[in-house]
């Protein structure tokens, strides 16, 4: 039988009032997005739950769990609604279930207009000292730490990332750390296998904001004009990865771009492998998105941290993993009497 702890519940309803409180406080709406789309932000490392709309009146449609509310949110900033907030829960395929994942997590995600990405640190935490949750520990509302990606490159990978911006370089460097790398592996995937073996498992435990991050790495952030980086910052706590920044692009060609590129690249990777290419509206590009700054914030790892708890299970009400191995008989392959 199911056990469930409501002291845990508890926190989280007091974190999430804590989060309101925060942002209503400071004259940000909180908004209500959709949970399923008929079209996604083409991000090629993501992938997605496909399901499908069916009804007698009108053709079939596919519908997918969105990743996250941003696609939505960014149309309504667009749209004049000024400083936005969400709770929302959020969903990602193929991730692993363990310690700091789950497939459907909850979501803090909040825009900021007139800031960009270094008012979105103070902001930030601002934010966790003020909602930090009673009993919580005393790291949640410490002092952030901040360093570029090429700092930590220097500082716990013993590497000079200014001259690994070529696919041949970069390969060059993970080999001297002993990684295999296939010969069709991209240069941020390679980049990532760095920096999870040798950057990740040194960062300091107190909360640490990496900031910009190399422009290989594609996604909706603005570029430094004078260097290969763009506008983003990414928050551990514990050597986990809570937060994630952007100063949000507002170019409409390179919006555009951004899309062509990455719809691509998603198809030809997942070309014959049976994963999910969801639907993307290239009119998206056409938005008048607002000079603004988004942050994306896990909760159910920022809970987990806050209550000293090393895997995030216990505070999930109904994981995954305990009703996919919980043995009940779910009636599959069974033919059924009428």
């Amino acid at each position: 039988m199911r056990t469930f702890n409501f002291g845990y519940q508890k926190k989280r309803s007091e974190l999430y009032r804590n989060i309101r409180s925060f942002f209503d406080d400071r004259g940000y709406l909180e908004v209500f997005t959709p949970t399923l789309s008929p079209y996604l932000i083409p991000e090629p490392t993501i992938k997605v739950f496909e399901t499908k709309f069916i009804t007698p009146y009108s053709p079939e449609h596919s519908l997918y769990l969105i990743p996250s509310p941003e696609i939505f949110m960014k149309e309504m900033i667009s749209n004049g609604s000024g400083s936005i907030y969400q709770i929302s829960s959020c969903f990602r395929n193929s991730e692993q279930l363990g310690a700091i994942h789950n497939i459907e997590f909850s979501m803090l995600e909040y825009y900021t207009v007139g800031f960009d990405e270094t008012d979105s640190i103070a902001l930030t935490e601002e934010m966790l000292r003020k909602t930090k949750i009673e009993g919580a520990e005393d790291i949640i509302g410490s002092p952030f730490s901040i360093m570029s990606m090429d700092e930590a490159f220097w500082k716990y990978a013993d590497m000079d990332l200014e001259k690994a911006h070529s696919i041949g370089k970069i390969r060059e460097e993970a080999e001297k750390r002993g990684h295999i790398i296939p010969e069709d592996e991209s240069w941020d995937d390679t980049f990532n296998r760095i920096f999870i073996s040798a950057v990740e498992p040194n960062l300091p435990h107190t909360p640490t904001v990496i900031k910009d991050y190399p422009k290989e790495i594609e996604c909706l952030a603005k570029d430094y004009e004078d260097r290969p980086y763009k506008k983003r910052w990414e928050l551990y706590i514990n050597q986990v990865e809570v937060a994630n920044c952007y100063d949000e692009e507002t170019d409409k060609n390179r919006t555009r771009t951004y899309y062509e590129k990455e719809w691509k690249r998603m198809n030809d990777e997942r070309k014959g492998t049976g994963d999910v290419i969801p639907a993307a509206d290239f009119s998206f590009s056409e938005l008048d998105m607002k000079a603004s700054s988004g942050v994306a914030m896990g909760l159910d790892r920022l809970l987990m941290i806050s209550l000293a708890l090393d895997d995030i299970s216990p505070l999930l009400s109904f994981p995954l993993s305990d009703m996919l191995s919980d043995g009940k008989n779910l009636n599959q392959n069974t033919e059924v009497n009428r």
